[in-house]
């Protein structure tokens, strides 16, 4: 991802809404970019923490593990956490990290050292009021727990809600397994009740953990997944796939293709079957100009991060499919974020009920503000997200005298 479709998708959206160029500005350029060098066994990796925008609440966002971590995507990263926090609108902003770093050739002990200097490095600009990180890709549960070890280690004193995503036993929530499924879920409840629908057929392109707990929670509701796939193919049956025996067949056998009830099709075919609901919850950019006008599906969830481009987008609303964006469809995960560091900061423990219905309650909401937007005017549902979200910063800018 790269900054400079951030700068043009802003143009556009500044067209649409009358932006002046001061209010333009301030969403273009992050508040604060941070940059280090770390060094573990005598290597050095490229480290960040970019800090979009602060004004609806502490800065929050992910920080990643990956050898194509580059400035320029952590800055892009960091705007659209802005965005998805807004959309979610719960009272944080949005931040982004990485280290640039291929993680699977370094030894645990490498990536405890490296996690522990990362928090070396920025721990004055982070904290539980300042800025928040979470895991990302390749980051996880237990170098979050390193991370928050060493902050409190470096302050002198205990501060669990500086980070999320931690362990259950270190004071991370429940639900945060399936809070990007469950999230994506509530929405999709929410847009079939507005939508005629004669049957509920759903394809899931990615059996990975937001894709495998979609199809899932999806099957549990009385919705019919006829078919799913992973990197290495997929699995269709229009009669209704078993989701509990697929589970075991990816777990034991790395992949849904050797499930036997089903005949074997491409992910590109998966994209293109007559179902009701599409779930893309793997790559970006798999809808593209080359095949939207093949997709079939009434509504498409978002489940993964970009997986719909800007040309494709124009075709699925030509031909009236409703695509739940990606920075509403999979914001349950930083909504369930927020409830970590809530519980955190109060000293308090929800079960996972509480966290299941104040999800919900979120959820719904967020998406019935946009639907609202989305019923008074000519432009498609993502854009009226997106005009949503830039409007809530800027008014809290505003409120601040910042614009």
């Amino acid at each position: 991802m790269e900054y400079t479709s951030i700068i043009n998708f802003l143009e556009k959206i500044g067209k649409i809404a009358n932006f002046n160029e001061k209010e333009l500005d301030l969403l273009k350029r992050p508040q604060f970019i941070h940059q280090a060098e770390l060094e573990v066994s005598g290597k050095k990796y490229s480290a960040f923490r970019v800090q979009h925008n602060n004004s609806r609440g502490p800065f929050k966002g992910g920080i990643r593990f990956h050898p194509e971590v580059s400035l320029d995507e952590v800055k892009a990263l960091a705007f659209w956490m802005s965005l998805k926090t807004a959309t979610a609108d719960i009272p944080l902003g949005g931040g982004k990290g990485g280290i640039t770093v291929n993680p699977k050739e370094l030894s645990k002990e490498e990536i405890e050292e490296l996690s522990r200097d990362y928090v070396r490095a920025f721990y004055k600009v982070i904290g539980p009021q300042q800025d928040i990180p979470a895991p990302d890709v390749y980051t996880t549960p237990e170098i979050m727990n390193w991370m928050c070890d060493e902050y409190e280690k470096l302050i002198g004193e205990k501060a669990p809600g500086v980070i999320t995503g931690k362990p259950i036993e270190a004071g991370g929530s429940l639900v945060r397994d399936i809070a990007t499924a469950l999230g994506g879920v509530y929405v999709l409840e929410e847009a079939i009740k507005r939508i005629v629908l004669t049957e509920k057929t759903v394809a899931v392109q990615g059996f990975g953990n937001a894709g495998m707990n979609a199809a899932k929670l999806l099957a549990e509701r009385g919705l019919k997944i006829v078919a799913v796939s992973d990197s290495k193919g997929g699995i269709l049956n229009n009669e209704g796939l078993n989701i509990e025996e697929l589970v075991k067949v990816k777990s034991e056998t790395g992949s849904v293709v050797n499930y036997t009830n089903g005949e074997k099709i491409s992910n590109a075919d998966l994209l293109e079957l007559d179902v009701v609901v599409l779930v893309p919850s793997a790559l970006e950019n798999v809808i593209t100009v080359e095949n939207a006008s093949e997709i079939k599906a009434k509504i498409v969830l978002e489940l993964a991060n970009g997986p719909t481009t800007s040309e494709a987008d124009k075709i699925l609303y030509s031909k009236q499919i409703l695509v739940l964006p990606d920075i509403l469809a999979n914001a349950g995960g930083v909504t369930v974020s927020y409830f970590e560091w809530l519980q955190n900061n109060e000293d308090n423990y929800w079960d996972a009920e509480t966290v299941k219905t104040k999800l919900k309650k979120k959820m719904v909401s967020a998406f019935e503000q946009i639907w609202e937007k989305y019923s008074e005017n000519d432009y498609d549902f993502r854009t009226n997200t997106y005009l949503l979200a830039v409007k809530k910063i800027l008014d809290a800018e505003k409120l601040r005298g910042r614009v």
